[in-house]
């Protein structure tokens, strides 16, 4: 699926590096990962797999994203706490119109202040990838979690 080793190791390394720059709360990078005209969206697997456009976040653009950072950072107040993603290598399914289809599997592990660790979060990707002249980057990503219970808030990136 993939034309070279090369490309297989650089998409490999942009979902190691979205893992990395989410848990690390470096959220002025989180917009880079994305083209311009993109979309994220966390959703449960209900909605995804009946077809409803209900999501927990949805967003349409960079410029979207940028405001999501603007708010984790200037506007939301809650709990702090740090998270840490397990992923799956990702699966390709497909290369077609200069866009990779890929999904991976994840969890994403919340840590708050003076509590023990929890599962925070549990799913897998769905991407769009295509390549541009700063490396691959997501033209969309969708994060679709497997269980309808979730926190009460979701401010951080999954």
């Amino acid at each position: 699926m993939m034309e070279s080793l090369k490309d297989w190791m650089a998409l490999t390394q942009l979902y190691a590096d979205y893992a990395r720059t989410v848990d690390s709360g470096d959220w002025n990078r989180w917009p880079d990962f994305f083209t311009e005209q993109c979309l994220y969206r966390l959703q449960p697997r209900e909605n995804f797999e009946r077809g409803f456009p209900l999501a927990t976040l949805s967003f349409e653009s960079k410029g979207m994203l940028k405001d999501r950072v603007y708010g984790i950072k200037e506007t939301l107040f809650h709990d702090p706490y740090y998270q840490r993603h397990i992923v799956g290598a990702p699966l390709v399914s497909k290369v077609e119109d200069g866009r990779i289809h890929s999904e991976a599997n994840y969890v994403v592990i919340r840590t708050k202040l003076n509590q023990l660790s929890s599962v925070f979060n549990a799913g897998r990707y769905i991407d769009e990838i295509v390549a541009t002249p700063e490396g691959f980057k997501f033209a969309s990503r969708l994060a679709i979690y497997d269980s309808e219970m979730i926190p009460n808030s979701i401010i951080y990136p999954v």
